[in-house]
Order: structure tokens, then sequence, then C-alpha cells
């Protein structure tokens, strides 16, 4: 059990923490929840105890090893990461070492009755105890396990560590951390640098670790699935609740609402004894009871509302000029690294106003499409965007987009163009973003992913963009800054692509997606829910994590042979094609829907076309590029009706039983 004990930090004067204290007990499973800024990471740090605290204690039983896992390293070096890792076997290899020198020595001593003999004997005694739990001969197999289940290939072990991005780099270190078998684990944000299958992994193994874990994660389904207390801060204090996320949030909202209750009820009581206290304080008829009542009022236990943090970011993105019919257009596109293909042949439109998502596992290509669509990546093939077409781009690594060397008001004011140029305007903005005066000259380099997360997204409110791109914009954000992205996002009037692997973030935002995978781009109508519902999975980790799993889980058992039918199929493969079938048919008449009604527009356009008078009147009078344009956007409903026809046929023949 480790405990902190009336804890309090200040930072130029702001109180971090006020006497704040905390018990972790054997086993917990702590997510720490906060809005960016309120002292998570300090607090593992003071337990940790890199960060001294100005008042108050920390207490750690004596033998209780710490492991922490930072949000962010600095990796020097040439080692592999097979080398790295092993480094985790740093205190076996050395209790071993000292367990043989001990041997050595026991057997030349005969002063068996001497204090340093019992000393060496109670050493030898604590080194075993300990081996009994870090050691169980299987070290080298427990490093490939835990570095395939984190996403590394055998082929990487024997590559250098600085051949890998930061990212990669992190999990060889929480690799080395988990191989270590602290009792407590301390983690910041450990999801971020992780793709699906290694989430997964990761939830699995957390799940049946032996020790004590307390994490900060913006994660909510990471969270739910793995946590089973959740420990809020808020304003220099912290609320204790003994449930995963989802239920701390509904738990804290009714809790806060029957304390208004009571609070209410209560300022009326004390209202109504103090009218009376002043309206018969003179009268001394009524002496013996306005004593007694004030009496009351001095005992009484006045109810107290839980503090909320009511900071939030507040933005909307400025109104998307007009841009052409087609946003971005993709013919025959393809690339690849050396060898290796990422995609190839892929088509597709994206049509002004669309709401794209781009999903799939890490390393199928979404980044590399979107780095294509802004110009920063070429491939073969036609990829370009369209007529008047501004685009907004957010990268999922803010830190190659900010100028580390800048100041918090200088990215904005580099950014910033006419009015918005004005000092005021510029100060406006990053209050907004919950920037305040004591933040307008520190240095990216010195910014929390969080900050530095919120700081990119007010450089594209300076831009009037008809593209909005955006690759995991909710990496680093708390949860309500993520609501508040998500409602901006939902009244932005232009064109959205966004990759995201966060299911709860997509839902309502996009009506089409774009699957990459096995260097393919498949497109599917719809909202992300109703691609969901045609895979039968429940959550979008789950389709992430679909597919072969690495060799780090345990083989399954061998299941009988299900019963199938004269196509060869199981009841389980028919109902999913029948599944299947059923959407790409709402997907059809969706099609011929949008055909229909793009046939009228163009209809409509040719009437002015053929007749002067109204050509003459037409307020836009760029009619024939209008024509064009429109025509170009039939011509891909057409193409998407033909392989969707062609999909529901090749289905059907599957599902078809030849007697």
């Amino acid at each position: 059990m480790i405990s902190l004990n009336s804890i309090s930090v200040s930072f130029s004067g702001i109180d971090l923490f006020r006497n704040i204290s905390l018990v972790i007990n054997e086993r917990d499973r702590i997510g720490l929840v906060g809005k960016n800024g309120v002292g998570k990471s300090t607090l593992l740090k003071i337990i940790l105890g890199h960060q001294e605290a100005d008042s108050g204690s920390v207490v750690i039983p004596d033998g209780r090893k710490i492991g922490y896992l930072p949000q962010e390293m600095v990796f020097e070096g040439t080692q592999t990461i097979w080398t790295e890792t092993q480094k985790a076997f740093k205190e076996l290899n050395e209790l071993k070492a000292r367990e043989a020198e001990i041997q050595v020595e026991l057997t030349e001593r005969t002063d068996y009755e001497s204090d340093s003999y019992q000393k060496i004997i109670e050493e030898l005694g604590a080194i075993h105890i300990r081996l009994e739990i870090i050691d169980d001969g299987k070290d080298e197999q427990k490093a490939e396990q835990i570095l395939l289940g984190l996403g590394f290939q055998r082929t990487d072990f024997d590559r250098k560590i600085t051949e890998f991005s930061g990212g990669w780099q992190m999990r060889v270190e929480l690799a080395k951390l988990i191989l270590q078998q602290p009792d407590l684990l301390l983690l910041d944000e450990p999801t971020n640098h992780l793709d699906i299958d290694s989430i997964l992994w990761l939830e699995d193994f957390f799940i049946e670790y032996p020790g004590t874990i307390m994490m900060i994660s913006h994660d909510r389904m990471f969270l739910d699935n793995i946590t089973n207390r959740t420990v809020e801060i808020v304003n220099g204090r912290i609320y204790d609740y003994a449930v995963s996320y989802s239920k701390f949030v509904s738990i804290r909202h009714d809790r806060i609402e029957q304390q208004k209750a009571a609070f209410d009820n209560q300022q009326k009581y004390i209202a109504q004894q103090e009218r009376f206290i002043e309206r018969f304080r003179a009268k001394n008829t009524k002496a013996k009871q306005v004593q007694s009542k004030i009496k009351q009022l001095d005992k009484l236990d006045r109810v107290d509302i839980d503090e909320t943090d009511a900071n939030s970011i507040q933005f909307r993105f400025p109104k998307a000029p007009r841009s052409g019919d087609v946003a971005v257009k993709a013919r025959d596109c393809s690339k690849s690294y050396g060898e290796k293909n990422i995609f190839s042949n892929v088509d597709f439109d994206i049509f002004r106003g669309e709401r794209i998502a781009f999903v799939g596992r890490n390393g199928m290509g979404k980044t590399t499409m979107i780095k294509m669509i802004v110009g920063d990546e070429f491939g073969e093939g036609e990829l370009k965007t369209g007529h008047n077409v501004e685009v907004g781009y957010y990268a999922q690594i803010q830190e190659k987009t900010l100028d580390p060397e800048s100041t918090v008001e200088k990215v904005i004011e580099n950014e910033a163009t006419g009015d918005n140029a004005k000092i005021h305007r510029v100060r406006a903005l990053l209050g907004a973003f919950l920037f305040g005066s004591e933040d307008y000259n520190k240095k990216v380099k010195v910014l929390s992913g969080g900050e530095k997360s919120r700081l990119a997204l007010a450089k594209l409110l300076l831009r009037e963009c008809n593209l909005l791109i955006l690759d995991e914009p909710t990496n680093h954000l708390d949860i309500s800054a993520k609501e508040v992205l998500k409602t901006a996002l939902k009244e932005y009037n232009g064109t959205l692509i966004v990759v995201s692997h966060d299911r709860e973030f997509l839902q309502g935002l996009t009506d089409r997606t774009f699957e990459f995978k096995d260097g393919k781009v498949k497109e599917h109508i719809g909202t992300i829910d109703d691609f969901l519902s045609g895979y039968e999975i429940r959550s979008f980790r789950e389709f992430e994590g679909a597919g072969d799993k690495t060799s780090s889980k345990a083989p399954e058992k061998v299941a009988k042979p299900e019963k199938r039918d004269e196509n060869g199929l199981s009841n389980k493969e028919r109902r999913a094609l029948e599944k299947e079938l059923k959407q790409l048919k709402n997907q059809l008449r969706s099609l011929e829907r949008k055909i229909d009604t793009q046939e009228k527009k163009i209809a409509d356009v040719e009437l002015i076309l053929a007749d002067p008078e109204a050509f003459k009147a037409a307020e836009n009078k760029d009619v024939f590029h209008q024509h064009a344009e429109m025509q170009l956007k039939l011509e891909d409903y057409m193409h998407r009706w033909e392989k969707t026809g062609e999909a529901i046929d090749n289905l059907n023949v599957q599902l078809t039983v030849e007697n």
C-alpha cells in the first residue's frame, strides 16, 4: 500500500494541488483523469520521486518497485531493439550474479554462528524471494512475446533503435518496463504511440498484470476495459470513485445534481431562518426563539458541492469558401517505399461537402494518402485537389508542424494575417484555447502534448479552408476537448477527411468510410456505425484488431469442424454474407437515389444552356463548368453503382445452393 499524505504543490503562486491525500492499494487499476494542465503528470512524478511536493509526504513500503512510462523520451545510442530490451533484466542478472557469489562464499565459511554469516543467509533468502517473483526461466521468451505483442516483427529485433520513430522507441521502453514487473506501474498516455492491435494486446496484458497500475489516458474505452477506480483532479483537489471511467461520469453527474438540490434546499432553509432572526431580533417575547435559531444555524452542517472545472476550449471553424464540385480526385493511385507496397490502383472522388472517415490498422496507408493529398508525399497515378480547394491540415505529430523554439504567441502571430494579426485578436484566440498571459512566452518545446494539440487547432482557425484534413486529431486531447472539437466539426460546412481510431469521436461525424486494407482502399457508404454493423463488430477496435494475431498469443484449442451447406458455408459464414448482402443492397438503393437527383440537376442546367435568355439571366455565369462537374459526379455515382451491383451478384452466387 502506497499513500500520499496532504500533498501541496504550487507554481508561480498558483496552487496545483491543495492538501491532497490518496491511498494506492495492491492490484488497484486506477485511471487518473482531468483536463490538460491540472497536474496529472506532475502527480505521477511526485509518486515516483522525480519531483518534490511543497509540503506533504509520499510513503512507499520498503522493497516496493515502481516503473514509470512518460509521454515522451529522447533515446540515444546505437544498440539494437533486442539489446535495449535485455536491459529490462538488469535486476535479474545482478541478483543471479550475487546469488552465485554468496553460494561460493558459503562453501568457504565455517563461522556458522556469527552475525555476518546470519546476515548473508538473510540476504540470500531475500534474493530467492525476489527471484521467485521475477524469474521463471523464460526471460527471452517473454521479451519476444512482448515485443511481438507491441507490434514489432522478429526481423526488427536486430535493427538499431535509432532506425525507428519516437513512437516505436516508446514501445521499446514500454516493453522494458513491463518485463521488469514493478509492483506499481505509472503510465502517462501509454496508448498514444500504439496501433490498434498493440492496444488490444496491452489491454489483455494489463488485465492479468499481477501488480498495481495507475495510468493517465484520454482513451475512454481503454480506461473502461482496464480500470476499476477513477481519480479525478479538479481545481487542485482530487475526487476518488471506485468505478471505471464511464460509471464515474454517470455517478459524478448524479452526485453533483443531488448536491445541488440539497444545497438549494438548505439555502432556502437558511434564508428562512435568517429572515425570522432579522425580523424578531429586537422583540423580547421572541428572544429565546431567535437565540435558538442562531445556535441551529451555527451548528448546521453546510452542504458542499464537488468542484468541477468549467474551463473549456471554445471555438468554431470559419465558414468554408465555395470550392468546385470535386474536392479530391484519385485515379490509379499507388504508393510504395522500395519493395514495400502501401496501396495500389486506388480510384475515388471526394465531393464538396462530403465527410469521409479513413479507417484501418496502422501501416495500411491512411497517413500516407493524406500526405499525398496535401503534397507532402508523391506516388504514381493521379491524385489532386479540385478547383478553388483550400486545404487545412492537422498532422498526427504536432512536433513536426510547430517550431519548437517559437513561443506560443509567435506561432499564432506568424500564421495570422489582416485583422487577425492584431495583438488583441491573437490573444483572444489563445484565450479561447485556454492559453493565458503566463503562456504567451512559453516555447513550444516545453508544452505538453495536449497544449501542442490545442495550439495546432488554434492555427487552423486562422485560415479559411474548404477541405479540412485531420490525422488523429484526438491524440493528447482530454475527453471534454474531444467533445468540443467534434461539435465544431459537425458545424463546419466544408469537406472533411478525418483519420481516427476513436469510434465515439467518429459517430455522427462522417457519412462515408474509406477502409485501408491489404494495399487496397474500399469505399463504404453510410456512417461509421453503418460500416461497423456490416462486419458484425460491436466496437471499432475489434474491427481494426481483426485479422492475424501475433505469435505472442497462446495457440487456441482446435475447434470441432462446423457443419457446412452444399456451398461449403458454415451457418456463421452464411449469416455474415447475408448481412453484407443486405448492406450492399442498401448502398445500391442510396446510389440510385443520388443518381436520380444528379440527373435532375443536370437536366435543369441543360435547360439553362438551351435557353439564351435563361443563360444570360443566370446568376452563376460559369454554367459550363458547373455542368462538367455535375457530369463527373454522375459518372462517379454510376461507376460505384456498377461496382456495388457486381459485388451483390458475386455474393448471390456464393449464397445460392445448387440442387
